[in-house]
């Protein structure tokens, strides 16, 4: 897919000496999907290839990257610059409640004020040598997700879905809304897809059965997209409550990682 030369006035650029070679958006039409779960796991593996990678939070009012990763400390200051904190597993992370100085307290903003501080995490970061960014963004097709497809020079979008109806349609808005800001589709990722008992090796739709190949196949950019089923999986969810996610070691992203490395 061409970019579109009248959506690149609207880049903004890295402060100088930082650098970020690629970058790339996690997107959902709805919340509770697994986005910023979807998110660590993609990092870790491009961390585990010896990448040096970053996880921009871009959920301003929602974030969950440090719990995820167990980060209590905050992000440093350099003059006018933040430097990201890194995680257990050396990923370079920002995020809303790394400058909070309570991370249960409210982050009470509206629209505008929220896309400002998308765009501050950009130019007023310091993030060193980075060769992936992940950008993890809240649901839907709001401030966040026009000032990242807008502001940022992506490299391509994920879309993560879970297999429920009413999630489907919402899927085909954030899609939609990807083809008309003309960002590349890497991948479909699809979470909680089945349950596997570990007893007679079953697999149980709890949530009932996928329907991403059928939206896949209505749109041209996707058609051709890898899709990623993830199960869902205690042990994975224990890690995150622990802060721990960087211990999870998994396969399913195979696929699409020659894709997002490439």
């Amino acid at each position: 897919m061409k970019k579109d030369r009248r959506m690149e006035q609207f880049k903004i650029d890295l402060r100088e000496g930082a650098k970020v070679d690629k970058v790339y958006g996690i997107v959902s039409g709805k919340g509770g999907v697994g986005k910023s779960l979807v998110t660590s796991l993609l990092a870790n593996e491009t961390a585990l290839r010896g990448l040096n990678t970053a996880i921009f939070d871009a959920d301003i009012t929602g974030p969950s990257i440090p719990k995820c990763y167990g980060i209590d400390t905050k992000a440093g200051v350099e003059g006018d610059l933040m430097i990201p904190v890194k995680s257990a597993n050396g990923i370079q992370v920002m995020s809303i409640n790394l400058i909070l100085e309570d991370v249960t307290q409210p982050v009470i903003f509206r629209g505008p004020v929220i896309a400002n501080t998308v765009r501050q995490f950009w130019t007023n970061v310091f993030w060193n040598d980075v060769d992936i960014m992940f950008v993890d963004m809240p649901p839907g097709t709001g401030d966040v997700p026009l000032t990242v497809f807008q502001s940022l020079p992506l490299d391509g979008i994920i879309v993560v879905a879970s297999p429920q109806d009413l999630v489907n349609m919402v899927v085909e808005k954030a899609i939609n809304m990807a083809n008309v800001m003309r960002i590349p589709i890497i991948a479909l990722v699809e979470n909680m897809s089945y349950f596997e008992c570990r007893d007679c090796g079953k697999k149980h739709k709890i949530y009932g059965d996928s329907h991403l190949k059928e939206i896949a196949a209505k749109h041209k950019p996707t058609k051709d997209a890898p899709i990623v089923e993830i199960p869902i999986l205690p042990e994975l969810a224990a890690l995150c409550d622990a802060g721990k996610v960087y211990d999870y070691k998994n396969h399913y992203f195979d696929s699409i990682m020659d894709a997002i490395v490439n």
